[in-house]
C-alpha cells in the first residue's frame, strides 16, 4: 500500500478544510507515493522521534502537532530542534504528517476525547462555528455534564485520577458544585468567556497565564492541566483508528515523545 492511501483515510477523517487557516497541517515532508512499511504515531515529531521511526522500519509518522509551522528561512549546521527533524526525515526517506487543528475543530476530535475519558455527559461543541464544512458541525472545544454535582475538591481529584497527573493548576475555588464542563484541549484561555456566557461551572484547559487565574468572576473554576497533559491522549486514540482501516499495517505509538516541561 501507498503513503497516500493512508493519507487518504486521515483526510476523510479529520479533513484539512476544517482546520483554522493559521496552521499548517497535511503531508509537510516527504513522497506520498512510496510504499508503506509501518506508522509513527506522535504528539511532536522531533529528532528523537524520527531517529525513533528510522529504528522501528517506520517511513510515516503522524504528528498530532506540525513540526513545521511558522516560516523556515534557512537550513543549514547551524540548525535547531526544528531543522535537526526536518533533515534527519529528508536523509532517512521519513514522510511527516500534522493533524493539529483539523482535530480540534473537530465534533469528534482532541477536546471530545479528552471530556470522555473525564466521563462528561450530553456533550456539545463549546464555540461552533456558523457554517458546516464538509457537513460537519464543527468548532473548538466540547460542553458536557458529569452524571451528578460533585464538589470542586472531588472534582479536582477526578480530573487527576483521569489524567493520571499528580499536579493541575486551578484557580480560587467557588464554593459551587461543579456539574456543566468545558474542555479545550491545549491553550484555551480564549474560551474562557464563551464558558461564562454559556453558564459553565469549570474549564479544563492549559497555558493559562498568571493574571488569568486573578478571574473576578466566582462562578467558574479555570483548572490547567498542563499542555501536553492535555493533549496525550490523542495518540492513542489516533492509533485505535487506524489499527480499525489499515489491520495489516503495524501502527506503533512513540515512547520517545514525552512531555518536553519538566517538574522537580
Amino acid at each position: 500500500m501507498k503513503i497516500n492511501k493512508v493519507l487518504d483515510i486521515l483526510e476523510k477523517w479529520m479533513p484539512k478544510k476544517i482546520s483554522e487557516d493559521f496552521d499548517n497541517v497535511g503531508l509537510l515532508i516527504g513522497d506520498a507515493s512510496k510504499d508503506l512499511q509501518n506508522i509513527m504515531v506522535t504528539l511532536d515529531a522531533t529528532v528523537d522521534v524520527v531517529q525513533e521511526a528510522i529504528d522501528k522500519d517506520c517511513n510515516l509518522i503522524i504528528s498530532y502537532h506540525p513540526i513545521i509551522f511558522e516560516g523556515i528561512k534557512k537550513i543549514n549546521e547551524e540548525k535547531d530542534y526544528v531543522q535537526k527533524a526536518i533533515i534527519k526525515a529528508i536523509e532517512n526517506k521519513i514522510s511527516i504528517y500534522a493533524i493539529h487543528t483539523s482535530m480540534d475543530n473537530h465534533p469528534n476530535g482532541i477536546s471530545a476525547s479528552l471530556a470522555k475519558i473525564i466521563g462528561l455527559n450530553k456533550t456539545s461543541i463549546l464555540i461552533p462555528r456558523e457554517k458546516k464544512i464538509n457537513n460537519l458541525n464543527i468548532g473548538m472545544g466540547t460542553v458536557g455534564y458529569l452524571k451528578s454535582k460533585i464538589s470542586e475538591e472531588k472534582f479536582l481529584d477526578l480530573i487527576k485520577k483521569k489524567i493520571k497527573n499528580s499536579l493541575i493548576r486551578h484557580s480560587k475555588l467557588t464554593g459551587k458544585k461543579i456539574s456543566k464542563v468545558a474542555i479545550v484541549a491545549g491553550s484555551g484561555s480564549f474560551a474562557i468567556d464563551d464558558c461564562l456566557s454559556n453558564n459553565v461551572d469549570a474549564l479544563i484547559t492549559s497555558d493559562l497565564k498568571y493574571h488569568k487565574f486573578f478571574i473576578e468572576n466566582d462562578s467558574i473554576l479555570l483548572v490547567d492541566i498542563g499542555h501536553f497533559e492535555s493533549e496525550k491522549h490523542i495518540k492513542l486514540v489516533i492509533q485505535e483508528y487506524l489499527k480499525k482501516k489499515i489491520p495489516n499495517f503495524t501502527v506503533l505509538l512513540s515512547e520517545k515523545n514525552v512531555n518536553p516541561v519538566n517538574y522537580y
